[in-house]
């Protein structure tokens, strides 16, 4: 099985809604509809508060980031999450897509067999020209 991991944003809209929706930012969407197009089987989203999200899942804006977090609570967090994703997948067997930042892969990488991350080292500019332009040449 395929699986995309999309990392949480800052900006958030207000009140509860479903997660693929909380998220409001360009680099988010961006990211979002470049996972939906890669199909996968599943996309996720790593949450630096609730860990793994499902993309349908109901959540209230919340204001926290791995950044910034000591190494011994983003070590927590990564053992959630690869807790949650052991419940839907197989770390070892399923392949994983990151588009995700390094604070929020850094612990979940090794205990992941077959990973991609196709915009590793790249600014957050970097990042919206690369989904620009793949998006560009999709609809010419």
């Amino acid at each position: 099985m395929k699986n995309v991991l999309i990392s949480c944003v800052s900006k958030k809209k207000l009140g509860p809604c479903k997660a693929k929706d909380l998220y409001d930012s360009p680099l988010f969407h961006y990211a979002f509809r470049y996972a939906k197009a890669l199909s996968p089987d599943r996309i996720y989203i790593l949450s630096a508060k609730h860990g793994l999200l499902d993309v349908e899942q109901i959540i209230e804006q919340y204001d926290e980031t791995l950044n910034g977090k000591p190494v011994g609570e983003r070590k927590a967090w990564a053992k959630k999450v690869l807790a949650q994703l052991s419940k839907q997948t197989s770390l070892t067997a399923d392949e994983f897509i990151f588009l995700a930042g390094h604070k929020y892969r850094e612990f979940l990488l090794p205990e992941i067999t077959c990973c991609e991350i196709p915009l590793e080292g790249l600014s957050i500019g970097r990042q919206l020209a690369f989904y620009k332009k793949f998006f560009d040449q999709r609809s010419a």
